[in-house]
């Protein structure tokens, strides 16, 4: 079983590491996914018998990694999903993609429209039938000439399906390592990671962020020895 990397736990919440390439719950594959894990590893932390209760208050998209939160009862599940529906719960993203952004900081809205039968999103004109406005404002924190890629930190004002990977694709300036949406690092992971996490704790009702930043390696070692971008995000 994969090894699970626990941020914070009490008893109303559990924020763990989402592993990237694994889903955000079972799907069709039967993969491992990672509200199963979670289950097994309160299973045997605390040696429950029977049925393991964890609820699931949001997904990230399955080759993604980042910060995830799950709800250990109801009445904490139930309160997340309003926070969610509210726009108190947030994620915020940082992510690797190709070119020099010539605005530091800026804000993408387009209109996106969903194709179910291919699992893809694309921006479209706002008068197509189930055209969604789709919103997320950037920041630029590091360019590397060598590599022509930048780093940037994104917050989402709707959460449409794959909105990060298409408006950066759209924008001009895709994901790198991104298999559907991207032009570069074709084979590689996506670099792509929802490093921070806010919400209001479900009980206490204090506010409570979470941060977890991928380890300096590979496409992420634009982050490495670079204590200024780690502070800042």
């Amino acid at each position: 079983m994969q090894k699970l990397k626990v941020i914070y736990e009490d008893n109303h919440i559990i924020v763990v590491e989402k592993i990237p390439n694994i889903p955000s719950q079972a799907d069709k594959t039967g993969d491992m996914d990672m509200l199963s894990l979670v289950k097994a590893y309160i299973k045997e932390k605390y040696q429950k018998p029977g049925n393991v209760y964890l609820g699931l208050v949001h997904r990230l998209d399955r080759p993604v990694g980042g910060v995830m939160i799950f709800a250990k009862t109801s009445k904490a599940a139930s309160r997340l999903s309003n926070q969610v529906r509210e726009k108190v719960f947030r994620k915020e993203y940082i992510a690797v993609v190709d070119g020099k952004i010539d605005e530091k900081k800026g804000i993408l809205i387009d209109y996106l429209y969903k194709d179910e039968r291919n699992n893809i999103s694309k921006v479209v004109n706002k008068e197509k039938k189930n055209a969604k406005e789709a919103k997320l404002d950037y920041e630029v924190l590091k360019y590397n000439e060598i590599k022509n890629l930048s780093l940037v930190k994104i917050n989402l004002h709707t959460g449409r399906h794959h909105q990060i990977r298409v408006q950066l694709s759209h924008f001009g300036h895709s994901i790198f390592g991104d298999q559907k949406y991207g032009t570069r690092g074709k084979g590689k992971q996506i670099a792509l990671w929802a490093y921070k996490l806010t919400i209001e704790h479900p009980i206490s009702k204090e506010k409570m962020i979470f941060k977890d930043l991928p380890e300096p390696i590979g496409t992420w070692c634009i982050l490495k020895n670079d204590k200024n971008i780690v502070e800042e995000i």
